[in-house]
């Protein structure tokens, strides 16, 4: 499979890595330096794109994609706000669009967890629920996407809650997102469950970025030849 990369960071580095370890071909590398190789000609020499840059681009890079036809997969945080836009965008064109929060293997079986716990958990008010991340300091966007799409699963199960907030809080239905940043944590998640009697916890630490590049790499596999919109739930059949 050929590749084109769209951002070419510590990202886009671990990706290359794990895609060529797969037998795949990186044919195109865009970066801040070469924004103006970024054209229809030179990513349609890829069967697949993978974006990874920031909140301040990925949008826009979403959009060119999606309209220069070629199957994306996306893991940038921080811009959300746009999500159907870019749904929309791929059903128009018949395109192919594969977006994750977090394309870790174990991240995903975590968010699995994660909503089952809070199912298990909705009945007992006297739990208090809490989301923690912690990630290295050049993280651009806080809280993680990854912390927001776990706060969103609990907020579908548990109607006490009404939405999160990005701080701690004392009213009853805002649901606490605490971010920190320390180096060179690569990425932890944690959902606590407190009441006067107990704590019940459940904790993803990854230790590289290696299961995001492999996770990544695995979703441009399967929409290669794939129509419609995916999540990782797709790609890994949870």
């Amino acid at each position: 499979m050929k590749i084109a990369l769209i951002g070419y960071g510590k990202m886009g580095k671990a990706i290359e890595e794990i895609a060529v370890k797969r037998g795949h071909e990186i044919v195109l590398k865009i970066d801040e330096d070469n924004l103006n190789d970024f054209t229809k000609e030179n990513i349609s020499k890829a069967d697949v794109a993978i974006e990874f840059t920031g909140p301040h681009s990925a949008y826009e890079n979403v959009k060119k994609a999606l309209g220069f036809d070629i199957p994306l997969v996306c893991g940038s945080t921080g811009w959300l706000d746009n999500m159907e836009d870019a749904k929309n965008l791929c059903k128009e064109r018949n395109g192919s669009f594969i977006y994750s929060s977090n394309f870790s293997v174990g991240v995903n079986i975590f968010f699995e967890v994660n909503k089952r716990l809070a199912e298990l958990i909705t009945a007992h008010d006297d739990y208090e629920p809490q989301v923690t991340e912690i990630h290295h300091t050049t993280k651009k966007d806080a809280p993680s996407g990854t912390a927001i799409t776990i706060a969103e699963q609990i907020l579908e199960i548990n109607k006490r809650k009404k939405s999160w907030v990005n701080h701690i809080t004392d009213s009853a239905d805002e649901l606490e997102i605490l971010s920190e940043r320390i180096d060179p944590a690569a990425g932890t998640h944690k959902v606590k469950y407190s009441s006067a009697i107990d704590d019940i916890e459940i904790i993803h630490t990854a230790h590289s970025r290696q299961g995001f590049a492999l996770g990544a790499v695995l979703a441009a596999e399967f929409i290669k030849t794939r129509k419609g919109c995916f999540s990782m739930k797709d790609v890994l059949g949870l």
